[in-house]
């Protein structure tokens, strides 16, 4: 089955315009005018994604977003402004009621494709974690607690088991900071995206045998991280380095 993205766009231009280069995709695109009428499609059909003007006739973009939010069911239904307003205040505002991203006019519609690609991805679910992980040096127990690596046990707090253990269930799959903020931490939390940038750092310097030249988890620049179940032997120099 095909992802359905719905916009709610005044100017027919740009409707057709994402319609074109989504249906390339093998999207399917419900285009709305008016911002009453698309927030009833949406709430009677939601789609996998919302692209949203702020400047629409009867309805801004802001008050559909605030609605959608209040409702329980939609309450996580991914957003993108798509918008004329650039200004850095119209964008802290676009964030804070609620939207997944803010997308200022012009646009590149390949940059937005692979935007929605990515958001996508990340809403889709992920498998059980696992209870009990051995791969490479590496034995994690979610059971005990137990991190055990080249035959060491390691000490992690809380937090750095979490964040190593969520990982490691889903070997070489990359993950956002906000992903992580959201699954590790919680989605109630109250720490920024660079918070997991010093737990990695402190994790880090905790089971690799090169904290410099990590092998288990790994940086992909611009994306996030994965984790890598095999790395380099300490004594052998043998596996795969970052």
């Amino acid at each position: 089955m095909r992802s359905r993205i719905v916009i709610i766009e005044d100017e027919k231009d740009i409707v057709d315009l994402v319609r074109y280069n989504f249906r390339k995709e093998g999207f399917e695109v419900s285009g709305f005018a008016a911002g009453r009428e698309g927030l009833e499609a949406v709430r009677r059909s939601p789609p996998g994604l919302l692209l949203l003007d702020i400047l629409l006739p009867d309805m801004d973009g802001f008050e559909i977003c605030k609605c959608l939010r209040a409702e329980e069911r939609l309450r996580a239904l991914p957003i993108i402004f798509l918008t004329a307003k650039g200004e850095e205040i119209d964008r802290v505002l676009g964030l804070e009621i609620g939207a997944d991203d803010y997308v200022v006019k012009p646009f590149s519609p390949r940059e937005l494709v692979a935007r929605v690609k990515g958001m996508l991805r990340r809403q889709a679910p992920l498998p059980e974690k696992l209870e009990l992980i051995e791969t490479g040096n590496l034995r994690l127990d979610a059971a005990t607690h137990e991190v055990v690596i080249r035959g060491k046990d390691i000490e992690l707090s809380n937090l750095e088991f979490k964040l190593l253990h969520f990982l490691a269930s889903y070997p070489r799959r990359i993950f956002a900071r906000d992903q992580l903020l959201d699954e590790v931490w919680g989605r109630d939390r109250f720490v920024t995206p660079r918070t997991v940038d010093v737990h990695i750092r402190r994790l880090r310097e905790k089971i690799e045998a090169e904290p410099g030249n990590p092998g288990y988890v790994q940086t992909v620049r611009g994306a996030g991280y994965k984790f890598i179940g095999e790395i380099p032997d300490a004594e052998t120099g043998t596996g795969l380095n970052s």
